[in-house]
């Protein structure tokens, strides 16, 4: 297995995202500083900081140029940066010393790779708001068509009170409307261009700066922040902190999965779910399974990432580098997380069979709470409770069901009706609000 499975012929397909992976490839990162580059250029020189024809001529060849990533390892490895290569890489290319000369003027490696980072990060949050919005439209369907569907609520592993399959499908979702909505505050503190220079004091560039910084953020459309960030990570752990939420919540709606359909509980099916290598009757929750591994994943690189927050005096080669170790990563598991989950929203089924089966197993112990409620109408509460606590030892003891029971003890009322009309409370109003609120989500 490689060190990255996510990058693995074999294993891409189980945890990996080409979508994510093609904004933290090696190509991409320098596409992105040659266009960091070459709008720094331009702006320089409407700004007379640099020579207009120089700048002209370095924006235009920042597209042009073909710099192949590999031929900058050896300067790298020595450099702890990519950029010194970069440039030198980019200034022989132009084949123009004069113009090549004013490239990269006045910044420094940091400011050219945080503000590459951010033009990636731009378009990578574009594909997660996609997905999200696709995830709680499906979320929003299930839990529409099914808000009235009885089934069984479990709290510590163990039969609880009835509550319905679209109140279930409405907890998956609720949290994820919510992250959706945090995407729009995690964008000015993480889309931000850098440009502060070697210490941070933007000192190449005179009075010029501030304007040459402003001017290089609209060109690249990111937010100018007004100061030097470089020791300043807030955005990037933000996003950490956001991507182990989503898939926290995201794994959690695993769990759920894994449990409702495995053996003895059966309630959801999941079409086309994994086979086994030897047992025919199998039907793997694999989809679930690898939703709980990419969060148990995602929430520790989220930590490595918050350690790496913390930046030494004006640079911190060791916490930023920490940092490159991390974020791919994590970005590229939350983005098969997310869509994973949208594809297998798609694909999950209720059993209502099953489901009303489990409802009437035990003797109709699921409605205690619900009787003992109905019984305090008549007799004070811990007399109710008491009364049903000797009904629920007698269901034990001789199999017969619950609403039986009382309907012997406290005859005229069919406890039968008066239980299933009751049990559900406010699960289908619950599911109902969720799947409106999935249906206008836009941001």
């Amino acid at each position: 297995m490689p060190a990255s499975p996510a990058d693995s012929p074999l294993y891409a397909r189980l945890f990996g995202d080409d979508e994510a992976a093609r904004l933290f490839s090696d190509s991409a990162e320098v596409r992105a500083m040659l266009l960091v580059e070459g709008a720094l250029a331009k702006v320089q020189g409407e700004l007379g900081v640099i020579p207009a024809e120089s700048a002209a001529f370095l924006h235009r060849a920042s597209f042009e140029v073909q710099i192949d990533p590999s031929a900058l390892a050896s300067e790298t490895a020595v450099n702890g940066v990519p950029v010194p290569a970069l440039v030198a890489a980019f200034r022989t290319a132009c084949n123009a010393p004069y113009h090549a000369a004013f490239a990269h003027w006045g910044a420094t490696s940091q400011d050219i790779m945080d503000s590459a980072l951010a033009l990636r990060l731009k378009r990578l949050i574009e594909l997660w708001e996609g997905r999200l919005d696709g995830l709680l439209a499906a979320l929003g369907a299930l839990a529409a068509a099914h808000a009235d569907l009885p089934m069984t609520a479990r709290t510590y592993g163990q039969v609880a009170t009835p509550t319905s399959f679209g109140a279930v499908v409405a907890g998956w979702g609720w949290p994820l409307h919510a992250q959706r909505a945090a995407l729009a505050v995690l964008r000015p503190a993480l889309l931000r261009v850098s440009l502060s220079g070697a210490a941070g004091t933007l000192s190449a560039m005179g009075e010029a700066g501030p304007a040459v910084r402003a001017g290089l953020a609209k060109a690249l459309g990111l937010d100018d922040p007004g100061h030097s960030w470089h020791s300043d990570r807030t955005g990037i752990t933000a996003l950490a902190g956001w991507m182990a939420s989503t898939t926290a919540v995201l794994g959690k709606l695993g769990e759920d999965l894994i449990l409702l359909t495995q053996s003895g509980i059966g309630e959801v099916q999941i079409a086309g779910a994994g086979a086994s290598s030897t047992m025919p009757q199998k039907q793997n929750p694999v989809g679930p399974s690898a939703l709980v591994a990419l969060a148990r994943q995602v929430v520790a690189l989220a930590g490595v990432l918050q350690d790496a927050g913390l930046h030494r005096q004006q640079r911190d080669g060791a916490a930023w580098f920490a940092e490159w170790l991390s974020l791919p990563q994590a970005c590229i598991l939350t983005s098969r997380a997310l869509g994973l989950a949208q594809d297998l929203a798609g694909r999950i089924t209720p059993d209502t069979v099953a489901m009303g089966r489990n409802l009437t197993a035990g003797g109709g112990l699921i409605h205690a709470e619900a009787l003992s409620f109905a019984l305090a109408t008549r007799m004070p509460r811990p007399e109710a409770q008491a009364v049903v606590k000797r009904l629920c030892r007698e269901v034990e003891a001789t199999g017969t069901a619950l609403p039986d029971l009382a309907m012997r003890d406290f005859p005229g009322t069919d406890w039968h009706a008066v239980l299933r009309q009751g049990s559900l409370g406010q699960a289908p109003a619950e599911a109902r609000a969720f799947a409106a609120i999935a249906a206008i989500t836009k941001g």
